[in-house]
């Protein structure tokens, strides 16, 4: 039997084709003979009837060819419950209200379609959140929104990064040094911009040596890169002009996967990526739509989409 994937996702023109993640999973998927389809989240309805569905392009044609990466057929409105197998929940965070939403309608149709990442633990794991599970891996943490408590945190860490606390891809993200001078300013732009608390670190000087993304697959380690920060930077995200080199796991970033790999297993939470500075410091898990498959693969020799393929299917047959 035929399996049909609908990809809910940013618009496919502007992707980068070499290095986006669900643009990999859909070359896999078409691969494997799969039905593909292309869904704006804000086109999700849910009708009188209970049912969930949106307006949707077959996606046909997909290739590795700038300007002519795929090609959508006529669009047609889909019930993601009875008409599709799984859903990739693909769309770029921020994770806001629209986001949750749609992680809530999604839930209604999980007893007849597969969601990837399981979104109710999508919605109650967001990247900056659910880490501060695992606070025995991180460096010292704290959330909030005074710039007093940051005082107080700075005069016993000194440089601090601050970052938002929804934020993605390495936006937004600030270093204050020891004295704090701009601390003020700062707060009230951040206060100003996002009604949540922000995320306060100490600087971590071993940035410097990278920012390592591995990425889980039912629980399991399938691979990692290292993202060191272009010149002039101390951000790693390649988003941002990070550089990506090959690498191992150390030790102490093994003992973090086998803490978390169960539980994430549990959760539903299939392709996820975490986040460790300096081969030790646990910063994020990457949920909602993690990357870094493309380049893990280029630098391994490895098929991390087809390993996502693999446990998708497993579970569609109802093999744990």
């Amino acid at each position: 039997m035929t399996i049909k994937m609908a990809v809910q996702m940013d618009p496919m023109d502007g992707i980068n084709i070499n290095g986006d993640s669900s643009f990999a999973l859909m070359l896999a998927g078409q691969a494997r003979g799969y039905d593909i389809w292309h869904y704006d989240v804000g086109t999700l309805t849910l009708d009188a009837h209970d049912r969930l569905t949106a307006w949707a392009h077959p996606v046909h044609d997909v290739q590795r060819e700038e300007g002519g990466h795929y090609r959508f057929g006529a669009p047609k409105k889909i019930d993601l419950g009875a008409d599709i197998d799984v859903v990739l929940m693909r769309q770029d965070p921020p994770f806001h209200v629209g986001y949750i939403t749609a992680t809530h309608l999604l839930e209604r149709i999980e007893h007849e379609t597969l969601v990837v990442n399981n979104p109710a633990s999508v919605r109650n794991a967001p990247e900056k959140v659910m880490v501060l599970d695992y606070r025995q891996f991180m460096p010292p943490t704290i959330i909030t929104r005074s710039a007093d408590e940051v005082r107080d945190f700075q005069k016993i860490h000194g440089a601090v990064v601050v970052k938002p606390l929804h934020g993605n891809g390495g936006k937004a993200i600030f270093r204050i040094d020891a004295d704090g001078s701009n601390l003020g300013a700062l707060f009230e732009v951040f206060n100003n911009t996002w009604p949540e608390p922000h995320m306060v670190q100490p600087f971590l000087p071993d940035v410097a040596l990278g920012d390592k993304r591995i990425v889980m697959i039912d629980g399991e380690v399938t691979g990692a890169i290292n993202r060191r920060p272009g010149e002039g930077e101390f951000r790693s995200n390649l988003a941002v002009g990070g550089s990506a080199e090959w690498t191992q796991l150390t030790s102490r970033e093994l003992e973090i996967c086998m803490a978390m790999g169960p539980r994430l297993k549990e959760l539903g939470l299939i392709y996820v990526g975490i986040d460790v500075i300096g081969g030790q410091w646990l910063t994020e898990i990457n949920v909602t739509s993690p990357t870094g498959i493309v380049a893990i693969d280029r630098f391994n020799g490895t098929d991390t989409p087809s390993l996502i393929l693999d446990v998708i299917e497993r579970k569609l047959s109802g093999q744990k």
